[in-house]
């Protein structure tokens, strides 16, 4: 391939990242104070979430995001998303565990099966852009995808605890 197929491939790969990038920022809906929480990810989480109660969804990202932004390798960035999807991760457990105590048998069959084919369904989201881009630029990427699905989980199970 020639310099020019390289430049063109390099471009769109460039624009796809931006338009991520912008993506996310847009998503997440948070102020720049917010964004650039640091310390605990559980705790910038809980300071989000009584915050934007009604919208809580703005606060995925709130410590990856900004985090990434200064990451200075793609190993970094990684580790900014990771970080915060184990507190989202945390959280999530917690209210399954929650939920999961004041079911009923058949309720709980159903909670498990649901969890289960969530998790199937969010990996095989997020390794799509592996599948896609097949890159480096892939596994921020992918990152991202995991702690933004997983957010959205921790979310909807807190739903049923915390009504």
């Amino acid at each position: 391939m020639g310099r020019r197929g390289l430049r063109v491939i390099g471009s769109r790969v460039a624009a796809v990242g931006g338009r991520l990038a912008l993506a996310l920022a847009i998503l997440s809906g948070v102020s720049g104070a917010a964004r650039a929480e640091s310390g605990d990810p559980s705790a910038a989480l809980a300071r989000c979430l009584a915050t934007w109660k009604t919208t809580p969804e703005r606060c995925i990202g709130i410590v990856g995001d900004a985090c990434a932004e200064t990451a200075h390798s793609t190993a970094d960035t990684v580790a900014c998303y990771d970080r915060e999807q184990a507190a989202w991760d945390r959280m999530l457990n917690g209210s399954y565990q929650r939920l999961l105590k004041g079911l009923t048998p058949d309720q709980a069959t159903h909670l498990r099966a649901m969890q289960r084919s969530w998790i199937e369904t969010r990996d095989l989201t997020c390794r799509f852009y592996d599948t896609y881009y097949s890159g480096t630029m892939a596994q921020p990427m992918i990152a991202a995808c995991a702690n933004r699905e997983t957010a959205r989980r921790a979310l909807l199970l807190l739903g049923f605890v915390e009504p």
